[in-house]
């Protein structure tokens, strides 16, 4: 049984529908940090987007890029992609830490700027973006990868936009990693540059939060982190929980660890719980175990009407990239508010901050 290792490198792949003709959108890719660039560059390329450059000051990290990304031109420095007129957004995967002040940067270039998750750690960060963003007027984008790059996640969300559930009063989630501790860089091990877990993995969670309540803010009720078995990396958290409340009455829990076992053949058995006033979803998104089946994105509905089962992979897809090709056109909000980007981020900063330590 294949297993893999490392979420880290999970990169969906899935059905070409491009929302603009070639050549019509070119974006750039800036830092190879986390290899969710690569999952990031496959949502573009598939909505239609074409990459025109990729710079990282890590040769073998380009050279790897290059194998699965041939078309990239090599930038022999940053400025070399902030002064191409044609690029219209910039991809990114820098260190977390970093990842604000390469935003900055890009947004002052006038550029649209795309960054993994979490996209900053620190509210200084998040009132530095806000400030860019109101002055240059171009989007900071976030890749929120456990929502918009998941099929079960995005019809999950569909369910209920057609009421499937009625009102979604909880959202509980489980966001288990493998740690796969030889192939992380040395600032994963370093808080200052990774955040946290509730900062970084943990913004998957509120993301969803918010987007599946339909919530404007939250407030976060009690954070906890811990290190309970990995002592040769003491400021590593390998566990993180916390409970939020939204301002339209809305709950959630979620966890977030670093305890996959290996027998798993995935990265994680990221599960996510939505419960409404009219049914409830359970969303298994990268493994059903115990059964032979390989395959993802199984979605269980209970409601009035009965129980039910949907297999949605491959059938779903991932609309929120040419949707974001068409907002950095158009100027429009369609793939996600500006705001919906920042709040998540301020509310994964603030639980991090108010988190008690337990070990």
């Amino acid at each position: 049984m294949e297993i893999q290792k490392s979420g880290r490198n999970h990169a969906p792949g899935g059905k070409a529908k491009p929302a603009v003709l070639e050549g019509e959108f070119r974006f750039a890719v800036i830092s190879l940090e986390h290899g969710h660039i690569y999952g990031m560059c496959n949502g573009l390329i598939e909505a239609g987007a074409s990459l025109k450059w990729v710079y990282d000051s890590d040769k073998e990290k380009v050279s790897a890029f290059l194998k699965t990304f041939p078309q990239a031109r090599v930038a022999s420095q940053e400025e070399e992609i902030l002064s191409d007129p044609e690029v219209r957004l910039v991809a990114a995967a820098a260190v977390p830490s970093l990842r604000c002040s390469l935003g900055l940067k890009v947004m002052e270039a006038g550029k649209d700027y795309f960054t993994d998750k979490t996209p900053m750690t620190t509210l200084e960060q998040l009132s530095q973006a806000r400030a860019c963003v109101q002055r240059t007027g171009r989007k900071y984008m976030v890749y929120y990868s456990e929502r918009v790059h998941v099929e079960s996640a995005v019809y999950a969300g569909q369910l209920i936009e057609e009421g499937a559930i009625g009102r979604v009063l909880q959202v509980m989630g489980m966001g288990p990693h493998r740690l796969n501790a030889p192939l992380r860089p040395d600032w994963f091990y370093k808080k200052e540059f990774y955040g946290g877990i509730l900062c970084d993995i943990g913004s998957h969670q509120i993301e969803q939060f918010l987007f599946y309540t339909g919530a404007k803010d939250a407030s976060v009720v009690r954070s906890q982190v811990a290190n309970y078995n990995h002592p040769q990396y003491p400021e590593l958290e390998d566990f993180g929980d916390a409970n939020l409340v939204a301002d339209n009455g809305a709950t959630q829990y979620f966890r977030v660890d670093w305890f996959t076992p290996d027998g798993l053949r995935t990265w994680g058995d990221g599960r996510t719980f939505i419960l409404g006033t009219e049914g409830y979803l359970e969303l298994r998104k990268y493994v059903n175990i115990g059964e032979k089946s390989q395959g993802t994105d199984f979605v269980y509905l209970v409601n009035q009407k009965g129980e039910f089962r949907f297999d949605v992979a491959g059938n779903v897809g991932y609309p929120f990239f040419g949707q974001l090709i068409s907002d950095c056109i158009n100027r429009t909000e369609h793939a996600m508010t500006q705001e919906h980007a920042f709040k998540a981020a301020e509310l994964c900063i603030k639980a991090q901050m108010q988190a008690v330590k337990i070990v």
